[in-house]
């Protein structure tokens, strides 16, 4: 009995501590992502472009539905739509709100691909596909795009910058612009909500006090 208790507590344990490390490293890469916005950009660019491929090349080699891959590769076109405004990002925009439509859509129609099959594939192989040609470019795109906050100038920014010195006064403040990404703002409003939960007083202490 109390060893099955303790298995319990060291379960949810677990999956606290777990919670917990994929938190504190999406928070550290929307960090470096903030920091480098546009080298963020460019890798992204590619890697659409590199599952696009791979999609194609599945399609060619391994048979995979036609309509199926269409779909998706017509999902990452709306995908790259995003990186247009590159980190900024409104969450009510059609293009966001198509994209997020075209996870869900894209997920479960893989889903019921691979659970249709006569022959299914390896745990190892649907997981790969589902990791990098289904989640990986979304979950991406959380980590990076930002919620229509700040980011800091790139090059050609402070190049026109430089140009709008001349007709600001002296006298005028300047300030950085910097980004805040999605996930970032995410994890903020927890901790933000679990603080308050631990700072309200409890009943008890009003009715002792």
């Amino acid at each position: 009995m109390l060893l099955e208790l303790i298995s319990y507590a060291g379960t949810v344990s677990g999956f606290l501590f777990l919670t917990l490390s994929i938190a504190s490293g999406l928070y550290y890469i929307s960090e470096l992502v903030e920091e480098h916005t546009e080298p963020t950009r460019r890798f992204l660019t590619r890697a659409i472009y590199g599952i696009i491929l791979i999609l194609i090349l599945l399609l060619l080699l391994d048979g995979f539905p036609f309509k199926l891959t269409l779909f998706s590769i017509a999902c990452y076109i709306v995908y790259y739509q995003n990186l247009k405004s590159f980190p900024f990002i409104s969450l009510t925009s059609p293009t966001f709100l198509l994209s997020c439509v075209c996870v869900v859509l894209n997920h479960y129609f893989w889903f019921k691909y691979f659970n249709d099959t006569e022959v299914p594939p390896h745990f190892a192989e649907v997981a790969s596909f589902f990791g990098i040609c289904v989640w990986f470019i979304p979950f991406a795109l959380f980590v990076s795009l930002s919620a229509g906050d700040y980011v800091l100038p790139t090059t050609s920014e402070q190049h026109m910058a430089k140009k709008n010195d001349d007709i600001t006064t002296n006298n005028q403040p300047k300030f950085r612009k910097r980004a805040v990404g999605l996930a970032r703002v995410v994890i903020n409003s927890v901790r933000k909500y679990i603080y308050s939960l631990a700072l309200r007083p409890s009943r008890l202490s009003i009715v002792i006090t």
